[in-house]
């Protein structure tokens, strides 16, 4: 390896440490604490690559790299940070960063990615990129927060296409963050200063679709789970994207960002979702990991979301050292909602201001009985006596009352429509989607016998076939397994 590196680093650490490593590699190395002087070796034309942390004491080395490039606009720069976010990649992506490496990084990575830099022909057609826009510093309902591997590639990815005009398919387990990165796509792009509108299966009328066009006129189109759509609000999907991408007002079209599960080809094979939707949606698939797959983001997320609950109100906690082992032990079959749930609770809860291990496993036990997949209503099996008060619904042991997950559900559908209200016709939406439901399980349960399902119900014979035949669900007569 051969040139002369800059390094810039507030930590004289790791300034020591690639000082050494580069030298040895035959590299000439000049190290400093400030960007201030970094710039100064930059503009006497020293160096073949620099390579800067992001939060200096005296600037943003991201925001310091456009001022590089018109010096010097073939000098290239690694950016280490240990602001591990998504904001920090496209930032470093859209300032013509050679690499962008989390810290803790690999050594022996950055030593290869600084020989591919210093290896490098000059590139003397590149543009200069203007001054980078100021990002919103918003605080997102799901922090996107991650130094694993599975989680930096992600970044890299959101930042390679975040203004492109492609559809974006986000793929994962419940809980994992998909409507926050769905939501990157239009906070932190281009299109953030234009409108946003968020579809869910409650809003997809042929109104609803066409109000959300209007709304969201040269921005984004958020569509949560179209699996969970009915065919024909399916159908009127694929003449929404149709009509965007051939009508008049194409130049101004919206880009659409869908959400689904993990497997959304499954979702194709199993009839749940239309392949010619699915094709429509699916520009660019980007999968989102869960949390088991990314065991060291465990630590940073839950100090992380302990500290804003601290900024919410609630008590300010720490983690101790075996509570912290207990947790990043634990599988976390929600992912980070059920991580940001635990924090939350264990915030309140603790006796001390450091959590304590007892008080780990105990909010660890009241998790034993989470599930990735939707939770139905379970119904007593133990037989009831006369005098004790009538069982109410509950969504397992424990799991509370139905009450308690419906309203987490009814708020979270309005936290998606942000400042606005949902669409008009809630009420009727949102009974139609309990009903659907319980209809459906009902008859399964009495293998489509509809007197046996009308009397376990309660109501008579012929509001169940209307109502069948309303909400279009399929009656199939078989005999129940016992």
């Amino acid at each position: 390896m051969d040139g002369t590196v800059l390094i810039a680093d507030d930590d004289r650490t790791i300034r020591t440490v690639l000082t050494q490593a580069l030298t040895r590699a035959g590299c000439r190395v000049h190290a400093t604490g400030s960007l201030a002087q970094l710039s100064k070796w930059v503009e006497e034309g020293r160096g073949d690559l620099v390579i800067t942390d992001v939060m200096m004491p005296d600037g943003n080395g991201i925001d310091r790299i456009p001022a590089i490039r018109e010096v010097r606009p073939d000098l290239p720069v690694i950016v280490i940070s240990a602001q591990n976010t998504i904001v920090t990649a496209i930032r470093a992506t859209e300032a013509d960063a050679f690499e962008y490496l989390p810290k803790p990084f690999d050594l022996p990575d950055l030593m290869s990615k600084a020989n591919q830099a210093l290896s490098r022909r000059p590139r003397k057609s590149d543009p200069i990129p203007e001054a980078l826009a100021p990002r919103p510093a918003a605080d997102p309902a799901m922090p996107l927060i991650g130094h694993a591997p599975a989680m930096q590639a992600l970044f890299r990815m959101v930042a390679r296409i975040l203004n492109a005009d492609l559809p974006v398919l986000i793929a994962g387990e419940p809980g994992v963050g998909k409507t926050t990165i769905a939501r990157s796509f239009h906070d932190l792009s281009d299109r953030r200063d234009q409108g946003l509108a968020i579809l869910t299966s409650a809003d997809a009328t042929e109104e609803a679709i066409t109000r959300a066009a209007d709304k969201a006129r040269s921005g984004t189109i958020i569509i949560e789970n179209p699996a969970g759509f009915d065919p024909a609000a399916q159908a009127r999907l694929i003449g929404l994207i149709e009509s965007l991408e051939s009508g008049p007002d194409r130049a101004m079209a919206p880009r659409i960002v869908a959400t689904t599960g993990p497997d959304p080809q499954a979702d194709v094979a199993a009839g749940r979702l239309r392949s010619d939707l699915y094709y429509r949606l699916a520009g660019v698939t980007v999968t989102v990991p869960p949390l088991r797959a990314r065991v060291d983001d465990i630590l940073p997320l839950a100090n992380h979301l302990l500290a804003r609950a601290a900024t919410q109100g609630l008590p300010d906690r720490t983690l101790g050292d075996d509570a912290a082992g207990l947790l990043r032990a634990h599988a976390f079959p929600g992912n980070v909602r059920e991580l940001e749930n635990m924090m939350r609770r264990l915030a309140l809860i603790a006796s001390g201001s450091a959590i304590t291990a007892p008080e780990m496993r105990e909010a660890l036990s009241q998790q034993g009985s989470a599930r990735v997949t939707p939770v139905a209503v379970a119904m007593p099996v133990a037989p009831v006596q006369t005098d004790s008060p009538a069982p109410g619904f509950s969504l397992g042991s424990g799991n509370g009352p139905l009450s308690d997950s419906v309203e987490a559900h009814l708020q979270r559908y309005f936290d998606l429509h942000g400042d606005s209200l949902p669409p008009p016709g809630l009420y009727d939406r949102i009974l139609r989607e309990i009903e659907r439901p319980l209809l459906q399980v009902a008859l399964d349960a009495t293998g489509g016998n509809q007197l046996r399902c009308a009397d376990l119900l309660g109501i008579n014979r012929n509001t169940l076939r209307k109502k069948l035949t309303e909400l279009n669900i399929e009656v199939t007569r078989r005999r129940k397994l016992m």
